[in-house]
């Protein structure tokens, strides 16, 4: 027993000092599994669109009400996730990225999260007086969903509307900025054709459309192999990075009446950003990059417009 006692001292003094070097491991991979799951059930992507939402409320010096947020926050995550778990999209994935093994792998939860989304959404939609709004918000819905549901019976293949020559990231943009733009408007009473009202959706729609070429950019191998056909794979990426950078330096230049020079200044540093997001993406990046970076400078515009109200 002495023997024994004396023998067992060595190894129970190295599990005890392994124990803090083996919990390092054990917190990056809890850590990675937390951002995975963030990232890639479209949380941040939601959180960026009621982000750039509260942006535009900021420009009229208000506060976005909390359920306006939360409806648009949880209609982002119903599409997001619902586009996600569609059954086509299994089948024809020639290129698996990180992304999307974690998306069959969580393929029922992704679904489960869309129909509380909806749940949710349609709730607030229906309690809060929109109904008036049914057909303006139903377009953007609708272009929304058939985006990625294939309706189009093109030689002999049934295409979604993204599978339309050049349009994805322009439909991306229009209702990137509808929401973002449009709702505010609608709900502060301001006509959608008024001159302020046009510039700011105009400078949305081309920051939008900028960030839209980075994820072609990202599916470019994915878009050729299904026929895709976008700018990157028509242009070529160079082209299509030069086409997003004037789209930035355009949405830069489009200044609302009323933009305090503070404002200007403070903006100039999510444009600069976004600039290098453009120019450094490339479709071997990691996932975190088009994940995190690009979709992460929306949330780094609205912290830059908050912090200079």
């Amino acid at each position: 027993m002495l023997f024994d006692s004396y023998s067992q001292t060595p190894g129970a003094m190295r599990q005890v000092s392994d124990k803090p070097a083996a919990a390092v491991p054990a917190f990056s991979a809890g850590l990675k599994r937390c951002l995975d799951a963030t990232l890639y059930s479209s949380v941040l992507v939601a959180a960026a669109a009621t982000s750039l939402t509260w942006a535009t409320f900021l420009f009229w010096r208000v506060h976005i009400p909390f359920r306006l947020a939360t409806l648009i926050f949880t209609a982002t995550l119903f599409l997001y996730n619902i586009d996600s778990v569609l059954p086509y999209k299994f089948r024809q994935q020639a290129v698996l990225s990180g992304r999307k093994l974690w998306m069959i792998q969580h393929r029922r939860e992704l679904f489960l999260l869309a129909l509380g989304s909806l749940a949710v959404a349609a709730l607030l939609f229906w309690l809060d007086g929109w109904r008036h709004l049914t057909l303006f918000l139903g377009h953007l819905a609708a272009i929304s969903l058939l985006y990625s549901f294939p309706i189009l019976k093109l030689r002999g293949h049934w295409r979604a509307l993204r599978d339309l020559p050049l349009l994805k990231v322009f439909l991306i943009a229009y209702v990137w900025a509808a929401i973002t733009v449009w709702v505010p408007a609608l709900y502060l009473g301001k006509a959608l054709m008024a001159p302020v009202v046009m510039v700011l959706f105009s400078r949305r729609f081309f920051f939008i459309l900028a960030l839209a070429f980075v994820f072609d950019i990202r599916d470019y191998t994915k878009d050729l192999l299904s026929g895709t056909r976008t700018f990157p794979g028509i242009f070529g990426i160079r082209a299509a990075k030069a086409i997003a950078l004037l789209s930035l330096a355009v949405s830069a230049l489009l200044i609302p009446p009323g933009l305090s020079a503070t404002h200007l200044l403070v903006l100039t540093l999510p444009t600069v950003l976004t600039g290098f997001i453009i120019w450094f993406a490339d479709e071997t990046r990691p996932d975190y990059y088009f994940a995190l970076l690009a979709d992460g400078i929306m949330v780094v515009q609205f912290l830059a417009v908050y912090w200079a109200t």
